[in-house]
């Protein structure tokens, strides 16, 4: 082997086990200690923000205590799912945390945190009428979570007309 074969190869194994650093780094699970991690919060709130246009209080005060009651309803659901469901989801947050993993899968440049509504629900569009069966499935996880533990909350019930259920 020749000396410039050799450093090309070490300067490419130094290059390639940086990038594995920084991605093992950034890899954060979506679900840990029996709660939605926090880059995992940001994920659902801008997908509540998106999904839920039109249902979110509109004074941002009242939005945000509503966002954090959504919250605490999807860890109470999350927590009731199987292990192996948990798991799965965790690691499509951990996924959707990272910058590669957003733009790959959603198709969304901007971080979560600083996404438009109008730039999450063109994201989630796009997911819910792509031809990949995977990013059909990650709409579908996102919007039905999101809906599932929002209308949950019998606060919500009055926006829909719904009554509550009926006593017998």
């Amino acid at each position: 082997m020749k000396r410039r074969r050799l450093l090309q190869l070490g300067l490419g194994a130094t290059a390639l086990l940086a990038l594995a650093g920084v991605g093992v780094s950034a890899w954060r699970p979506g679900w840990r200690d029996g709660a939605l991690s926090a880059p995992a919060r940001e994920i659902f709130v801008a997908v509540a923000r998106a999904v839920l246009e039109g249902c979110l209080p509109a004074d941002a005060a009242v939005q945000r205590v509503a966002l954090l009651a959504h919250l605490q309803r999807l860890d109470t659901s999350i927590a009731g799912l199987a292990p192996a469901t948990r798991g799965e989801l965790s690691d499509l947050l951990a996924v959707l945390g990272t910058a590669a993993g957003r733009r790959a899968m959603t198709g969304l440049g901007t971080a979560w945190a600083e996404a438009s509504a109008a730039e999450v629900q063109q994201a989630l569009s796009s997911m819910r009428t792509s031809s990949s069966v995977t990013r059909q499935q990650v709409y579908h996880a996102l919007r039905d979570l999101t809906n599932a533990a929002w209308f949950a909350d019998a606060g919500s019930w009055d926006l829909l007309g719904y009554p509550g259920p009926q006593t017998v």
